[in-house]
């Protein structure tokens, strides 16, 4: 492993290139990755490098956005057929007639989304800032899309924006039960529950913390309790226990494991680099209108 390692980072100096990636990918990925995190850090590091080529650790989505971000740079996802079972819920023709129903009201994407449909939509978010997102248009309500769960806990959140939503949802967290929180609970009962908006409502309400990857790395990292139970994907467990070796993270179920996000490795990566490879490109015209819903995303959360 770490003679591939220094391949990577030497074909990363040659090429002048920069690897992303999602918190929730092969934790030895960040031995090579420039940064971790969640959606919205890496959009913010993809609309500001300087490198020539961006290697997307993710989802196609992802690497996508950063394509859009970066017109005139080489963008490449290791694994072409990591795509998003969310994303793939929603498609151009479903949109329009989504909004049909709904004429006038604004629509609010969520980044796991394709450009065709960011190019149709007012803004973008991620789970990080979906509160501050909506907050933002300062209108009575919204419509959001394609994570129903997302955007039932905006609606929650804020109180008084009605939020109607999509029937999207993310298939790994919606295998968490409240069930699940019940007996872990019974099993760890001086662990803080800390949750991903992904889940199904009736599992955040009986979280004691609910955020985004990042926001639950965060709460961690500066809380003062030793033990917490984590229901969103593994990935965010393996960097924890890694980084706090101090206190004690348990994953709320043995099967909240992204199939998408896990099939990348550092061999992909090398290859990926090495022979440049999977190039992703969007049209130009699809392109600019997508970067609107984007960057209008990016101003907010400035």
């Amino acid at each position: 492993m770490i003679d591939i390692i220094e391949k990577i980072k030497k074909l990363k100096a040659e090429k002048n290139a920069v690897i992303l990636a999602h918190c929730y990918q092969n934790v030895e990925i960040d031995e090579v990755a420039d940064y971790v995190g969640d959606s919205l850090y890496l959009s913010q590091q993809a609309a500001k490098t300087d490198a020539d080529i961006i290697v997307f650790a993710g989802v196609f989505f992802m690497a996508q956005t950063a394509k859009i971000l970066n017109p005139a740079k080489k963008v490449l996802l290791p694994r072409e057929e990591s795509g998003c079972l969310m994303a793939d819920m929603i498609n151009y023709k479903q949109l329009m007639e989504f909004k049909s129903k709904h004429p006038g009201v604004p629509t609010v994407c969520y980044v796991n989304s394709t450009a065709e449909v960011k190019a149709e939509c007012d803004i973008c978010c991620t789970s990080s800032n979906a509160v501050k997102i909506v907050e933002s248009l300062k209108v009575p309500e919204i419509l959001f899309l394609p994570d129903t769960y997302l955007g039932k806990w905006v609606e929650e959140k804020l109180g008084n924006v009605k939020v109607t939503t999509y029937p999207g949802y993310c298939p790994t967290h919606l295998r968490i039960k409240p069930d699940d929180v019940t007996e872990a609970r019974e099993k760890f009962p001086n662990a803080k529950v800390l949750a991903h908006p992904e889940c199904h409502q009736s599992v955040t309400k009986l979280a004691d913390y609910v955020g985004s990857t990042t926001g639950i790395m965060k709460y961690a990292r500066e809380s003062g309790e030793k033990q917490f139970i984590i229901a969103t994907e593994k990935g965010v467990v393996d960097r924890l226990k890694r980084d706090y070796p101090e206190k004690e993270f348990i994953l709320i179920k043995d099967n909240l494991i992204c199939p998408n996000m896990k099939w990348n490795t550092l061999e992909d990566i090398y290859n990926s680099l090495m022979y440049e490879q999977y190039e992703i490109d969007v049209e130009e015209g699809l392109a600019a209108k997508a970067l609107k819903c984007i960057d209008r995303m990016l101003e907010v959360s400035k």
